[in-house]
């Protein structure tokens, strides 16, 4: 061993090995010391000159909690005071079930790449219907409880989801200065495939229209909404009444309706950008007068009313439960005899449908929320063939008589 510099007078033999300590100044301003250890003097040497270079920068943390208590923590008083509910529940099952279990154990300021890396391709191979027991739980076990395993792991986009949730928590604790650096961030995944085009035709969507219109279905007006203006269905859930004005012809989307968690959350919009007054064309504006005539009807036959200003309402004028919507959807396209796809994915057929009903481009630019007029012409320039064009003149008029 060589003869100790100046200065390293806190470098010390110990039980297995060598021991050293820097005072530090913590984040809320107290003196501590701070102590690391290592098998060689070398080695705690080294270890020593990088804790000095660290606080050498700024504040240091000493005794760093769990990343499993700074998640807890950062959900509490990061996510839920101040995002939406369905985002603090998406950022909560995300920690309970994929990064508490497989990181949690560590803490905060000792979690390394090394770490984050071989837990994320340890959760691309692991079958999450094992890990969280999900079959054992069935009446009838059928796969992994049985023996047979069902290979249920996550998919690539589903890890990337989880990586960023990660991210994001450790992003805050560089804020706070409890770690140095963000080891999810420097962890670099490929990038997901590209999901394959799964949203209807124009010609699907005529089909689907026309059945709704022709069943006199109550959530017309919502699937015509949906298509036309490429509203979610949470923003078309959440639409009331005072945010329409027929004669002006415009809509203002304001309002969105979730369950999240067990309660339902009729609530603003999730960011300013998701705001917008929206021009209606004829159809929308044809749809939604129907619309205003059955909810009449469905007040007149109510044992007991209850005024919401919704516009999509049940029978009594409650809340439409968006899962109720979405098995709706489903048997709406059973009726009409199209494919089925996510409710989601229908706003994809927007843009398409907006050169069906012959709206101008600057029109569908408003609609579209498209910057420059250029890009909203990109799809007039896709001129259809005739066969189409006669199709999307069939379903304008179809949709207005």
């Amino acid at each position: 061993m060589s003869r100790r510099g100046n200065g390293e007078g806190s470098i010390y033999p110990v039980p297995g090995g060598y021991r050293a300590f820097v005072w530090v100044t913590t984040p809320d301003g107290t003196r501590k010391r701070k102590y690391v250890k290592r098998k060689t003097y070398a080695e705690t040497r080294q270890a020593w000159k990088e804790l000095k270079a660290k606080v050498d920068r700024g504040p240091v943390a000493v005794n760093a909690p769990t990343l499993d208590a700074f998640l807890r923590y950062w959900l509490s008083e990061v996510v839920e005071p101040h995002l939406a509910p369905s985002t603090y529940a998406k950022y909560e099952t995300f920690v309970r079930l994929y990064i508490a279990p497989g990181l949690g154990q560590h803490r905060v300021d000792k979690l390394t790449v090394k770490h984050v890396r071989e837990w994320l391709n340890k959760l691309s191979q692991t079958c999450q219907c094992c890990a969280q027991s999900k079959d054992a739980g069935r009446r009838e076990p059928r796969c992994c409880a049985s023996g047979a395993c069902c290979h249920e792991a996550l998919s690539a986009r589903t890890i990337r989801d989880v990586r960023n949730v990660l991210r994001a928590a450790l992003t805050v604790g560089v804020q706070e200065e409890l770690i140095s650096k963000n080891v999810a961030g420097m962890v670099k995944l490929s990038a997901p495939r590209k999901r394959q085009n799964k949203w209807w035709s124009v010609e699907e969507a005529r089909v689907f229209l026309e059945s709704a219109r022709r069943d006199g279905d109550p959530l017309y007006v919502a699937y015509v909404l949906i298509l036309v203006l490429g509203l979610r269905r949470g923003e078309v859930l959440g639409l009331t009444w005072d945010d329409i004005d027929l004669d002006a012809g415009e809509l203002k989307i304001s309002w969105q309706l979730q369950r999240v968690r067990g309660e339902l959350h009729h609530r603003e919009t999730k960011t300013e950008g998701s705001s917008a007054v929206l021009p209606l064309p004829e159809v929308c504006v044809t749809a939604l007068k129907l619309r205003a005539e059955q909810q009449e009807e469905d007040q007149e036959n109510a044992d007991a009313w209850i005024d919401t200003s919704l516009v999509i309402t049940t029978r009594y004028g409650t809340p439409y439960e968006p899962r109720n919507f979405n098995r709706h959807f489903k048997l709406r396209c059973d009726r009409a005899g199209v494919r089925y796809i996510k409710v989601h994915d229908t706003r994809r057929t927007c843009a398409s449908l907006l050169v069906a009903l012959d709206v101008h481009p600057r029109v569908a630019m408003q609609i579209l929320r498209h910057s420059q007029i250029a890009i909203t012409m990109e799809i007039y320039s896709e001129v259809p063939n005739d066969a189409t064009r006669n199709a999307l003149k069939r379903l304008g008029r179809s949709l207005i008589e």
